[in-house]
């Protein structure tokens, strides 16, 4: 009478088990809604400034221009960067 007892247990906890996973939707599947995942989508568009950017001269990549700025850094004598703008003011009030 034990053992049906323990068997009878151990099958209606896996037909639970088995019930809770035919509940979850799986990975393969589309999703029902039709902004799923979209939180996702605007955080990665959020962290993307210029996807084209536009340079004021030519890049210059050389010993000599390394060897400059290091020189200048040692005798206090950094050139200032210019200071550019990444948003444009549309301004409203929270009424």
């Amino acid at each position: 009478m034990n053992t049906d007892l323990v068997r009878r247990a151990a099958c209606l906890s896996a037909l639970s088990l088995l019930a809770g996973c035919a509940s979850v939707p799986s990975v393969f599947e589309e999703p029902g809604d039709a902004a799923f995942g979209e939180a996702n989508r605007q955080t990665m568009m959020a962290q993307v400034i210029d996807p084209d950017p536009v340079y004021g001269g030519p890049m210059i990549t050389s010993g000599d221009h390394a060897a400059d700025a290091i020189e200048r850094y040692r005798n206090d004598a950094v050139k200032e960067p210019e200071t550019i703008s990444t948003t444009s003011g549309a301004g409203g009030s929270g009424n």
